[in-house]
């Protein structure tokens, strides 16, 4: 058996393209919708209001509970049969499947990492808020919410490198992404060894230069607080 790299990668590269702009776009939109919803489950957490804070512990526990890969079925196979059964016809791609699971699992996770960062804040920063004239919530919105956030960047920046490595498992409900592209190659090339070593490599590619990024962000963060 004879290993041609260069013939493999000639013949895939031009299905990896739009494969890695699906992963791109699952990533993204999902990334704002973990982001927006997390912070609401955060805000909602950290209310007076104690039953809201029962329910939405209850839904990110069992959301947390349960596997990525379980959810996006559920939201591409399930939820289409379910609205069918009230006669109503709903048409759910895989591409969005792969943002509203996406979106809702990460959601839980950056909800608590936001929540701990906004707990993390000094209280001498809402008592000076507070001092100057400030409402409660304005103190929030205005300087409380907005450090937590920052604090949180790189948190999110690994989030955001797992996401892109995660789309891999949305292979499993036919979204064109890299790994699908890559074993559809395989299987009518038999180039085994070759495809899925370009598809490490890719990743590895991919993810290798947004980790520094991370680290770097994370340095500055670090140093601007002494």
């Amino acid at each position: 058996m004879t290993v041609n790299f260069k013939e493999a990668f000639i013949q895939l590269y031009p299905s990896l393209g739009p494969a890695l702009l699906t992963v791109l776009e699952i990533t993204l939109f999902a990334f704002v919708l973990a982001f927006i919803l997390g912070f609401l489950i955060a805000l909602g957490r950290l209310s007076q209001n104690k039953i809201l804070d029962r329910v939405l512990l209850v839904i990110v526990e069992f959301i947390r509970g349960t596997p990525l890969l379980v959810q996006c079925f559920y939201i591409y196979f399930v939820f289409p049969a379910l609205f069918k059964m009230f006669g109503v016809k709903v048409n759910i791609t895989a591409i969005l499947a792969g943002v509203m699971g996406f979106g809702l699992n990460y959601a839980c996770y950056m909800s608590e990492v936001i929540r701990s960062a906004i707990l993390a804040i000094d209280n001498g920063q809402m008592e000076a808020g507070l001092a100057l004239g400030f409402k409660k919530s304005q103190v929030m919105m205005k300087f409380i919410i907005p450090n937590a956030i920052r604090n949180s960047i790189p948190v999110f920046g690994n989030y955001i490198i797992t996401m892109i490595k995660d789309t891999s498992i949305l292979a499993s409900i036919s979204a064109a992404e890299l790994l699908l592209v890559t074993k559809n190659y395989a299987a009518k090339t038999f180039q085994t060894i070759e495809s899925y070593t370009i598809l490490a490599l890719l990743y590895l590619v991919i993810s290798l230069p947004l980790s520094q990024i991370v680290r770097s962000l994370e340095k500055k963060l670090n140093r601007s607080k002494r």
